[in-house]
Order: structure tokens, then sequence, then C-alpha cells
């Protein structure tokens, strides 16, 4: 017996900075003895209520299993004791996997090397009993799995996703640098919009802002695209019991209203060949424009990742070019809730409004942060 099926617990990986959101999610999403962790949040659930949460999770970027944990001071040692383990319940010689691994605090002090010692002992295992192996396969593999050892303390679990949850699948074109699905989640979270006054974005980019607000208030769970979970690996999985799970979900999903979610840019294609990706997304309105050449956004919630660092362009003055936005949200945008997120704190300066409140938000090595900024009637700069 794995040590998830003695336990009923399992793993779920989330940036620092949106944390207490992941916890308070999945609370809504039913899971049980939430508790915030090292890397992430430990949780309870049963079955059905595991292929639940995978699936409709916005904001964490894995869910693991545990499947064995030990100490382990020696890499000899994570290589016999992951050979006794019954690999033949998870993977087959007919079947991929590939291995990602988390090293610190440790007298194993490579990753890379940790997880090819780990693979070794699934291969050999299977050589011994079966004399063939499954082969490797990092791009897509049937199953993925996570080694992470901390203070020589190893842990071996089962990804539940079937890779990242941040690729939720529907972003088929995209810019530079672009914002990962599971922030651009927490950004619409963080703003508290809930349908009730018309989103816009008016420099879209490949649109993830405004498709991950769609998904929020339409409904639609987050891996709603995604074919394979790594949980159909695990040697108790229900079949049934997913199906309905799946169905359940997608029957709760809701048409998207004219004008509700809209946005711009100077290039909308990207944001095009996403939003059709998903249901709804065609309802997202989105107009080919500059921001400075839009009519009146008033009384609106306004959330926008302006382009900055290399997604602008080398003539563009980045400080300029924030004061620019200001100017917008001051002249056009009355009555309204601006958030705005940028990769740089010195930037929000240049925008020449007080920011009401200003989150700590980091997105791939940026410091970012998220600014609201409430646009009053004769909004109250400082």
């Amino acid at each position: 017996m794995f040590r998830y099926q003695k336990t009923k617990s399992y793993f779920a990986q989330i940036p620092e900075d949106f944390k207490e959101l992941g916890v308070k999610e999945l609370k809504e999403l039913g899971a049980e003895n939430v508790e915030a962790a090292y890397g992430g949040v430990n949780f309870s659930a049963n079955r059905t209520r595991l292929y639940e949460i995978v699936y409709n999770s916005r904001l964490f970027s894995r869910f693991l299993a545990p499947l064995h944990r030990f100490d382990c001071h020696h890499d000899n040692i994570l290589y016999d004791k992951a050979k006794d383990m019954e690999w033949e319940r998870i993977l087959s010689p007919e079947k991929t996997f590939a291995i990602y691994a988390n090293v610190g605090n440790s007298k194993i002090r490579h990753s890379q090397y940790a997880a090819r010692r780990l693979k070794d002992a699934i291969v050999d295992r299977f050589m011994d009993k079966y004399g063939e192996r499954p082969s490797v396969d990092t791009e897509n593999p049937d199953v993925w799995l996570n080694l992470f050892i901390n203070k020589n303390k190893a842990t071996i679990n089962l990804d539940l996703s079937g890779g990242s949850s941040h690729r939720r699948g529907y972003r088929v074109t995209t810019v530079e640098a672009p914002m990962k699905e599971t922030l651009a989640a927490a950004i619409i979270k963080y703003t508290g919009w809930d349908g009730s006054t018309p989103l816009y974005d008016p420099m879209c980019g490949s649109g993830t802002l405004l498709i991950e607000a769609m998904m929020s208030y339409c409904n639609v769970p987050a891996l709603y695209l995604r074919e394979k979970f790594g949980f159909e690996n695990l040697p108790d999985f229900s079949e049934s019991h997913w199906e309905g799970i799946r169905r359940q979900s997608n029957e709760k999903m809701r048409m998207l209203p004219p004008g509700l979610i809209c946005g711009s840019d100077l290039n909308i294609e990207a944001a095009l060949d996403n939003t059709e990706k998903l249901p709804f997304g065609d309802r997202i309105e989105l107009v080919k424009s500059d921001f400075k050449d839009l009519k009146d956004l008033n009384n609106m919630t306004i959330v926008s990742n302006p382009p900055y660092g290399i997604r602008l362009n080398k003539e563009d003055d980045p400080g300029l070019f924030m004061k620019d936005i200001g100017d917008f949200l001051k002249q056009k945008c009355t009555g309204s809730d601006a958030w705005i997120y940028v990769g740089s704190t010195s930037l929000l300066k240049r925008v020449g409004l007080r920011s009401s409140k200003r989150i700590i938000l980091n997105n791939g090595g940026l410091d970012g942060r998220l600014a609201h900024f409430e646009m009053y009637s004769g909004t109250r700069d400082p």
C-alpha cells in the first residue's frame, strides 16, 4: 500500500505569494485538514473529491500523491528503497515516465543526480522482473514523478495533474514573456471581480487575464482541455468516479453575457486564437486599439499586465509609458477599479497615482507588484 492510501493526504504546490488564496480555494473545493507548509499546502480528500480538486483548481501548479517517505542519507539508500517499491502498480513497460526532483539541506546535493538514481531504480526493477522497461519521455510522459529530499528525508510522489496545472491548453499563440495562467487566476481573485461590473483589459496581449476571468465567471474547469491526468495512474483509480466528477463539473458552466469581459491591444491575433479554444471564449469581446485611443472605460473593473522589459519596444521609454497609463486612468476611467500588474516597483511610481493597495506577486524571478487604483471622480492624486 502506498503512503497516500494510508493517510488520504496530498500536497499541492503553489507560489508563496498567493498561498493564502490557495488555502481558501482548497477549502472551497471541499478539501479537509488544509494546512500551509513549506512550498505548498497539505490537505486530505477522498478519491472523488481529489479528482474534483485537481480538475477545478485555478491557483496550484501541481498536486502530488506521496507514494513513499523514508530517511535518505545516501544515494544508495534512495536506490534501494525505490527499487523495492511496487512500480508495476503504476507503470508498465509500455508507458513512459519522467522525474523532476527538488533537493535541499541534505547529503544528496544535486537534484538531477537524485532523479537519475530514482530512474535507475525503477528501470532496474522492471528489467529484473520482466526483462523490459518503461522509457523516459521528458516532454509528454504518461507518468510524472516527483522526488523531494529535504533534511535527509525523501518523499517520492506521483504528480496527479499530469504536468504543471498552469498549462491550461488554451494558449496556442503567445507573446513574449507571457504571464502564467495560475498567476493570472490569482490576480483575478485579488481583484474580487464577481461579474457585477464589466471587466476590461486595455493591453490584453495573448488574452490570459481575460480568459482566466471568463473561466472563473463561467465556471469552466481549469483543466477542461487536458486529455490525460496523473491520477489515472493511481492503483485505486476509478474511471466511473472520475467521469462522474468531470460531467458534474462541466454541467456547472454558464454562459458569458455580452459585453461583460472585453479587451484590446495593438495586436489581438494571439488573444483571438487563444480565446477560441474554450467554451464561451468567443464571447470575450476584443478590439484592435492603442489604449490611449480608447473611449471612456467608466465604472468598470480594469485589470492589465502592461508590457515591460522585453515585452516593450526598445525605442519606448518605460517610465513615459507608465505615465501614459496613469494619464489614461485619470482621464478615461472615472469610477473604475483599476488593477495594474508590473514586474518592477520603480515603474509603479511613474504611474503618478496613489495606489490604495500593493500586493507582492513575483513572476519568473521578477519582483512583481499588483497595484490597485480607485479612480474616483476627481481622482485623489498625490
